[in-house]
């Protein structure tokens, strides 16, 4: 067992980071100080698509500008492809192609994954029928009865999901060319040695089916913390598409004030300092003093050693 502790953030830099975004790297970045761990800076690109031109390196300058600096140099997801690709080969006969459009597997009526997508109906699981081309990549996921992945959550505690009903086999390769979500922040956590994620409670439904891929990939499983998300005055996740305003860096009280905003969401009880220095000071032991207060409450929720043997970690 290792105690050593890497976190990560990895903005998509589909925009300028809101206070939504703001909420999930403060959390990492308190949470890798509160464990003298590292702290990484991963700008998630893959879908260049959406990229924004430009908005990578604004993300990188705010983060500066609010002190908070990778301890490892900047990737890029979409400089990393060839490590995909040799995922995918390395699943074998748990991977196939499949041939079907999105309105087909919404016409099953199976239901909606976590996600919001159509659970597929595994229509290509037997192969491609005569005459049709492969549209996408999908990876199988284990028959009803074998098919639970559970953890803990450090926040919300035990976790279970059944893959088969909740999920059904997900696409790894999509249909434009990209490759998906939950097979490459598999890859680049593996491969960067990430032991803790720290994000939005948004993705904890993505955590399972990432978990599955490890095992499969043969590699560790970290350690997961979603906090809760930002919402606006309708409820909705605060996101570019509910019209978030950007952070901006502007001067040290501005960026004092969004920190100390971001920390209070979070709920730390925190007066607003008079440097940025003194803002770290006392955020990163509120943070273990809260991390402590939530374990005397849930035991069980709190950090717990990192198992680099390929394996997951036990729940």
């Amino acid at each position: 067992m290792s105690t050593t502790y890497i976190g990560r953030f990895a903005p998509s830099p589909t925009g300028p980071l809101h206070a939504g975004s703001l909420v999930a790297a403060v959390a990492s970045y308190l949470d890798a100080r509160a464990h003298q761990g590292q702290w990484l800076v991963r700008i998630e690109d893959i879908d260049e698509g959406r990229s924004v031109p430009g908005a990578d390196r604004a993300i990188l300058a705010l983060l500066d500008a609010l002190g908070m600096h990778s301890d490892r140099e900047v990737v890029w997801q979409s400089r990393r492809t060839p490590l995909y690709r040799a995922a995918a080969d390395k699943l074998g006969v748990h991977a196939y192609p499949c041939g079907c459009n999105r309105r087909e597997i919404r016409d099953s009526r199976l239901g909606v994954a976590p996600d919001g997508a159509a659970i597929y109906p595994g229509t290509c699981r037997p192969g491609l029928a005569p005459g049709r081309a492969m549209r996408s990549l999908r990876l199988r996921v284990p028959d009803a009865g074998a098919d639970a992945i559970t953890f803990i959550d450090r926040f919300a505690g035990p976790q279970t999901q059944y893959l088969a009903s909740e999920s059904g086999d997900f696409v790894l390769l999509r249909a434009d060319g990209y490759w998906a979500y939950q097979l490459v922040v598999v890859v680049d956590d593996a491969e960067q040695g990430i032991t803790d994620i720290v994000r939005g409670a948004d993705l904890i439904d993505s955590t399972a089916r990432q978990i599955y891929l490890q095992r499969l990939l043969g590699v560790a499983t970290p350690r997961y913390l979603h906090v809760p998300v930002v919402r606006n005055a309708q409820g909705e996740k605060l996101s570019k598409q509910t019209g978030a305003l950007a952070v901006l860096p502007g001067d040290e009280p501005a960026a004092i004030a969004a920190l100390t905003d971001a920390a209070r969401f979070l709920g730390l009880p925190l007066e607003r300092p008079a440097s940025l220095a003194a803002f770290w000071q006392a955020a990163i032991p509120a943070w273990s003093a809260m991390l402590a207060q939530q374990e005397a409450r849930a035991p069980g929720t709190s950090r717990q050693a990192a198992c680099p043997t390929g394996k997951p970690a036990p729940p």
